[in-house]
């Protein structure tokens, strides 16, 4: 049975130092008003809040009598089996939060570009792309745009001027614009962004003029400046993150690796750990 002893959703603070006041009691638990989260909604009307307040209250009470219910009627082997996964997961969070401080005061976070680079001449073999990638230009603006042969022109230019021309151009006008600069992206990235498919994607990655193609409604220029075949090399800048990845994630292991052999060893050489010989 489910006892309401008073109802202050209301609110918002009371005295830390005031008796707690108690709410509702399902079986032999209470629950108290400072136990209740704040479910007061900025202008909503005294009713609302109350409703809210008892709707927290019913499912905690559902909740908290299931609960003591299956305390009750649990096997003593289930309640044991219960006890030992509690302490096992105690257990590894605690391990867990100990050595998690223990790299945020210790451990070195620092990796310089010279580390990554060594790692990725000492394991360039493990870095083989499994797409093609390409260094590109994007455009796609509406087929009446004025000054369309101008956005041609300035689609072919490699100079800077020509490409902040185009830039400012596209700002205006252009429904898409992705100049990818020197990052390298996967080629499927852009040709999903074209109204038809691209039966040959070797040959287009190779093509050394900018691809124009239009639908109905726009025309799309695309102009690969640099590429990059599936199944050769990734170059150190497309992988770079998941080397800092991996040197990171090895230094972590060899921290807790040491950590909990000085941990042993100090234990040993105190005489704290001993193994009886029966």
């Amino acid at each position: 049975m489910i006892i309401i002893v008073v109802l202050a959703a209301g609110c918002k603070d009371h005295n830390k130092s005031a008796r707690r006041i108690a709410v509702a009691i399902a079986g032999d638990v209470v629950l108290y008003h400072d136990q209740i989260p704040a479910l007061i909604i900025p202008g909503a009307a005294p009713a609302d809040s109350s409703a809210l307040a008892q709707d927290y209250i019913n499912k905690w009470a559902r909740k908290e009598l299931m609960f003591q219910k299956a305390v009750e009627n649990l096997s003593p082997e289930l309640k044991e089996e219960i006890d030992r996964q509690l302490e096992d997961t105690r257990s590894d969070l605690t391990i867990y939060q100990y050595q998690r401080q223990m790299m945020l005061e210790k451990m070195d976070t620092i990796i310089s570009d010279g580390e990554m680079e060594n790692y990725y001449l000492s394991n360039s073999q493990s870095f083989v792309l499994e797409y093609n990638i390409v260094k590109a230009l994007f455009v796609k603006v509406p087929f009446e745009t004025p000054g369309l042969s101008r956005i041609r022109s300035l689609v072919r230019s490699d100079e800077q001027k020509d490409l902040q021309e185009l830039e400012s151009i596209c700002y205006q006008f252009a429904e898409r614009f992705d100049d990818f600069g020197e990052k390298w992206v996967p080629l499927d990235r852009i040709l999903f962004e074209l109204p038809y498919d691209i039966s040959n994607k070797d040959s287009f990655i190779r093509r050394t003029s900018p691809y124009e193609t239009t639908d109905s409604i726009d025309v799309y220029f695309v102009k690969i400046r640099d590429y990059k075949l599936k199944s050769t090399p990734a170059p150190f800048e497309y992988v770079s993150e998941d080397i800092k990845r991996i040197i990171w994630n090895s230094r972590r292991l060899e921290f807790i690796h040491n950590l909990e052999n000085g941990i042993y060893n100090n234990a040993i050489e105190e005489n704290r750990f001993k193994i009886y010989n029966n």
